[in-house]
């Protein structure tokens, strides 16, 4: 083959992938999950969650309301219900032969959640997201307690956050 045709054929390929790679773009429609255009924040401040039957399954919903209504609470006449369980379970991964105890482990905070219409119960959205925190165990119980605690809070805050993530894409269609 001679450099010309070569030469040809690259700047041809460079022309219609100038002319096609805009084309593509144009089609793309990126915003932010929370813009104000799409009212997903509205929406959001209409979300009622059900209540909890565990500590962890308190922190979990306390988040969801803080995240759903931008800090300002609970709706008062909810358009959309969650109902919502969460579990935790913590179990130690490093573990000394000499005293058969644990020096670390990790905490899992597992939360289920149902997005339903308020009006007519139909069921938007149904998930389950889980977060990992690490934890150190002291030696001292009470502080290893808290440890846990600390950890499960941690871990309840992320999966909170996912899934508020998660019931904001599903009020986004």
């Amino acid at each position: 083959m001679s450099s010309d045709f070569i030469s040809n054929l690259a700047r041809t390929a460079g022309v219609v992938a100038l002319v096609a790679v805009p084309l593509a773009l144009s089609s793309c429609q990126v915003r932010p999950l929370y813009a104000e255009s799409t009212g997903v924040t509205a929406k959001l401040s209409s979300v009622s969650f059900s209540p909890a039957s565990t500590r962890v399954g308190q922190e979990v919903r306390n988040q969801l309301i803080f995240v759903a209504g931008r800090g300002a609470g609970e709706p008062a006449k909810p358009e959309y219900n969650v109902t919502l369980t969460a579990t935790a379970s913590t179990a130690g991964v490093l573990y000394l032969a000499s005293s058969d105890t644990s020096q670390a482990g990790r905490t899992v905070v597992t939360a289920s959640f149902v997005l339903k219409n308020a009006s007519d119960g139909k069921v938007l959205k149904a998930g389950s997201r889980s977060a990992v925190a690490l934890v150190d165990f002291p030696t001292q119980e009470f502080a290893k307690q808290r440890a846990i605690r600390d950890s499960e809070d941690r871990a309840a805050r992320e999966v909170a956050q996912l899934v508020g993530a998660d019931i904001s894409a599903a009020l986004s269609r």
